[in-house]
């Protein structure tokens, strides 16, 4: 039976998690909101709309949403052509497809930034497709772009396995039922992820590429 690899992009992949708390943070002040970045680094994972009201509430004046998702997506695009990868993110997912996993992305990114960066991670010979912001009505945390990218797999939600950085990304991969695994590359506390759902927390690609035969995807092997 097949066996799916889904991975989350931001902070699991490729290093852009305080990229985007530093364009949100200065999205947020043009339009004259003052957001702690700390607060918005544990929103970054959301897609755009759901950061904005995760962080000024239900009861904002929503006219400005897209003013804000139009100032993030711009400074967030300068870094476009010099995103970085995370150190052997290539080589896990390569790893990976030479054991037989069938690799799929999962993000909030659609468009030019996902484009960026599967430029950035360099692995597009092994990637078979990506769930993004563009493919499902609803982003993590809930289970839709999980649940899309294990359509393109094409396994059920026994056979995959989801690597990500953020409590979303942990939420939605419990709530999918696929085994959720995470990585501390995006800043954010083990014990966190750990309550979220993560059933094994790596330091980074790195880290879980060293440990793959002892990890949750030999399990399934």
């Amino acid at each position: 039976m097949k066996r799916a690899a889904i991975f989350d992009v931001d902070g699991t992949l490729v290093d852009t998690n305080h990229l985007h708390v530093v364009t949100w943070w200065e999205a947020f002040r043009q339009a004259g909101h003052r957001v702690p970045m700390r607060e918005i680094h544990r929103a970054v994972g959301l897609s755009g709309g759901d950061l904005i009201e995760h962080l000024l509430g239900e009861d904002r004046d929503r006219d400005g949403d897209e003013q804000l998702t139009a100032a993030h997506h711009a400074l967030y695009g300068t870094y476009f052509d010099r995103l970085p990868p995370l150190d052997s993110a290539a080589d896990l997912l390569r790893a990976l497809a030479a054991r037989g996993w069938e690799i799929v992305l999962a993000t909030s990114a659609g468009g030019a930034e996902l484009t960026a960066l599967r430029r950035a991670i360099d692995a597009d010979d092994v990637i078979l497709g990506s769930a993004s912001a563009d493919d499902v009505a609803d982003g993590k945390p809930a289970p839709d772009p999980v649940a899309e990218a294990r359509a393109l797999a094409g396994v059920p939600s026994g056979r995959a396995v989801f690597v990500g950085d953020t409590v979303w990304d942990m939420k939605a991969a419990v709530r999918d039922g696929v085994t959720p695994v995470a990585v501390l590359s995006g800043g954010l506390p083990r014990a966190d992820l750990e309550a979220a759902g993560a059933r094994a927390v790596y330091r980074d690609p790195v880290d879980l590429l060293e440990h793959l035969d002892t990890s949750v995807f030999a399990d399934q092997e």
